[in-house]
């Protein structure tokens, strides 16, 4: 069963606009506190292992470095109506646990969902990674104001402005540009942000944030309109492991 809505999930997180899905926001009668409620697909909303979170009391546990071997494969850029989405190439790959995760898409939110030590960033970046038994592993980056953020220049110039929109980039970006230059990261078990929030996913965020300029913080906000950010979730007992 926790295959099984792990990968029904992925019909959401990669559709390029979504049809067939109960209709849901981030405010109002259709928000997150209402989006167990809309479905009996979006049950585990209601769940008590949910993403985003507060990071907090966090736990030393020796981390693994993560191995990364990303290409330069994100080659187009979509408003799916919930995010702007960087589809990515087959190819790139994150090592964990002794298995292999496969790099699908990147893609926004702001400000950001989950925090670290009770602090909001203006911007936070999802890697998403499956494996073939349709497991998720996200690896989240923090995104603070400063410098223009050159490895995102390409696809903030690209931006759709329509839902449904896709856009093409000019060269393939490569999603390790987007992560900081220190690998250090927090663990925990969660799930996916956003309905149907199937539990089950192993996240990984970065602890130092990247710098990215204002101007590209107020363009990613004009595409989506509104805040794009789930609440923080309970712990719920839940362990924080860096």
């Amino acid at each position: 069963m926790k295959k099984a809505l792990l990968v029904s999930s992925l019909c959401y997180l990669f559709s390029p606009v979504i049809l067939a899905a109960p209709h849901w926001t981030y405010q109002g009668d259709t928000g997150p506190e209402q989006w167990a409620k809309l479905t009996p697909e979006f049950s585990q909303c209601a769940g008590s292992n949910q993403s985003p979170v507060n990071l907090t009391g966090m736990i030393d546990a020796k981390l693994t470095p993560l191995t990364l071997h990303y290409q330069a494969g994100g080659k187009t850029v979509v408003n799916n109506g919930h995010t702007v989405q960087v589809d990515y190439a087959p190819g790139s790959t994150l090592q964990i646990d002794g298995i292999s995760f496969e790099l699908k898409q990147f893609h926004f939110h702001a400000p950001s969902e989950n925090l670290i030590k009770g602090k909001s960033y203006p911007l936070e970046g999802h890697l998403v990674h499956v494996n073939n038994k349709g497991e998720i592993a996200v690896v989240a980056v923090m995104y603070q104001a400063g410098k223009s953020n050159t490895a995102l220049t390409e696809v903030f110039r690209a931006l759709p402005a329509k839902v449904g929109e896709t856009q093409p980039l000019s060269a393939s970006i490569s999603a390790e540009q987007l992560l900081p230059k220190q690998r250090g990261y927090y663990r925990f078990s969660g799930s996916l942000t956003t309905p149907p929030c199937s539990e089950g996913v192993r996240w990984l965020v970065m602890k130092q944030p990247v710098e990215v300029s204002q101007t590209q913080i107020d363009a990613f906000k004009a595409v989506i309109r509104t805040p794009n950010n789930r609440p923080v979730q309970a712990l719920s007992g839940r362990v924080i492991l860096q």
